[in-house]
Order: C-alpha cells, then structure tokens, then sequence
C-alpha cells in the first residue's frame, strides 16, 4: 500500500473518532496530502503531512496518482461540465487553497478530473503567495463559523490562520493551543503577521489597525470585524479571559 494519498472531494470532514456522532476536528482541502495510518472498516486513520494532524476520515474519493501543479485563491470556486462544446455550471464548488491537477485547458477553464473543469481566473500556480494577510483573511468575511471548519461553508478561529499559511506553503499548526507556542518563538518574514496576532485561551483574532480586529467568532456564528476595546470586554465578560499578545 503505498503511503502517499490526496484528497480528491471538495473538502472532508476529519472526526476525532470513526463515525459521524463524533467531533469534527478539521477539514482536508482537495488536493491536501495525507498518510493512512490504519483501516478501520469503512473509515480510515489519517495524518495529513501539511501540520501532523491526525484524524478519521471516511475511506473515499482519495487517490496516490495526483500531481498537483495548481491552486484556487478565491474564496469559492464553482465546478463546471462540459456538453456539446459548452461549459455549464454544476451545484458544487471547491474552497480557498484547495490543490488541483491541471489534466486539460480550453477557453478560460481549467480541467481537474474528467469533465469536471474550474475557471483559470480563479487559479495560480502553487508557487504563489499571498503577502498582505490582512486582506486574505477578509475574503472570509460574513463566512459562517464552524468548529473545526476550514472552508467556504464554515471556518473557525485558528483554521482562518492557518490557512495563510497553508496557502503560502509554509507551516502552522492546526488548533490554537498549538499555535500560541509557536508564534512566540517564530521569526521571518512570513511572520510579519506575528504582530498582529491577538490569542485568548482558545481563541485567536488578527488586528486590522489600531481599533479594528478581525476574527471568527463563535457567539457571532461567523467572521467578522469588530472593535477591539468591546471585543476585549466581551470576551473578559463572558470568559474571564484576557488577550494575550506576542
């Protein structure tokens, strides 16, 4: 068996335990690389090799033969068919960072599996990066919160981080308990955003200026921005917490 597979839908859902009942940990991006730790009848223990997050993720819609060499960098990007020479729009879509192999081009789209097909408009190449995080993370304005979300349908905290990341193909962890530590003593360019980072206990925003922060925020069931001096209060009201900053 070999040890190197993709994920090849949309976006996974990967469970803290091999049923549906259980907690949904994180999400796997189409595109994203994982190993197969073990087999469990019809789930399958999983390690992605982005950040060593392991999980259970149902034993489907995943292949070894995959050679990505493109990437979406829109917050949503619908899938296309072809019939008869046009190009109709299905009802599916896959999300913000997800990896696709380039099979075939024609007339501005992008084909990934057979006859399914994306416009070039919303891909670049994997070598691309996105420098001004702050505005990345605004693509994901008014996106529903979701614990352990990491797409278009629903994001949370620490997932809208690591995205950046991820997007830019460098390290971070998945949770934010993880991601703390890891902050405090990263250095390098990537990590201007560094200073923007505001942590609670279980929680994590990015400052948009001096009053302003952005976030996924889960008593507003979505990301949004807000005042920093109320947010801090609200926060300490309902949690006793303080911010912590790096």
């Amino acid at each position: 068996m070999k040890n190197n597979f993709y994920s090849i839908k949309p976006f996974k859902k990967i469970f803290a335990q091999p049923n549906t009942k259980s907690e949904v940990i994180s999400d796997l991006l189409y595109g994203e690389k994982f190993k197969i730790l073990l087999k469990k009848g019809k789930w399958i223990k999983i390690k992605t090799m982005f950040d060593n997050y392991t999980g259970y993720i149902k034993n489907d819609y995943h292949t070894s033969f995959f050679k990505p060499d493109l990437k979406t960098f829109k917050l949503s990007s619908q899938i296309f068919k072809k019939k008869k020479g046009k190009f109709y729009k299905t009802k599916s879509f896959i999300t913000f960072g997800s990896k696709i192999e380039n099979i075939s081009s024609e007339k501005n789209f992008i084909e990934f599996e057979k006859n399914k097909w994306l416009k070039s408009s919303n891909l670049k190449k994997l070598s691309h990066k996105i420098k001004n995080y702050k505005k990345l993370f605004q693509i994901f304005l008014n996106v529903k919160y979701k614990w352990g979300g990491k797409n278009f349908t629903g994001i949370d905290c620490s997932g809208l981080i690591q995205l950046f990341y991820y997007y830019n193909n460098n390290f971070c962890p998945r949770d934010t308990k993880d991601q703390l530590p890891f902050f405090k003593k990263k250095t390098g360019k990537i990590n201007k955003i560094k200073k923007d980072i505001i942590f609670w206990k279980g929680h994590v925003a990015i400052s948009l200026n001096k009053s302003k922060l952005i976030h996924a925020y889960g008593p507003e069931k979505r990301v949004l921005i807000m005042n920093k001096g109320k947010t801090y209060d609200r926060i300490f009201k309902d949690t006793k917490l303080k911010p912590i900053f790096l």
